[in-house]
């Protein structure tokens, strides 16, 4: 398992999402939860990030069929 920051989430995922945007999308569960790694320092399970965004390019796909 591989955890990413915050920061290397936006470069690497391409996600262009604010923390705050972030907490709501999970808040709504229509993003992956974030794990406490520390005080105030959070990071998300590079696996689910990655079948979010396979959920997503399905959602695109139905969308255009």
């Amino acid at each position: 398992m591989r955890l990413i920051a915050y920061d290397e989430l936006k470069s690497l995922k391409g996600v262009k999402y604010s923390k705050v945007q972030l907490w709501r999308l999970e808040r709504d569960g229509r993003f992956p939860k974030r794990v406490s790694v520390g005080p105030q320092r959070y990071a998300w399970l590079e696996s689910e990030l990655d079948d979010w965004i396979q959920s997503r390019i399905r959602v695109r796909d139905e969308a255009a069929a």
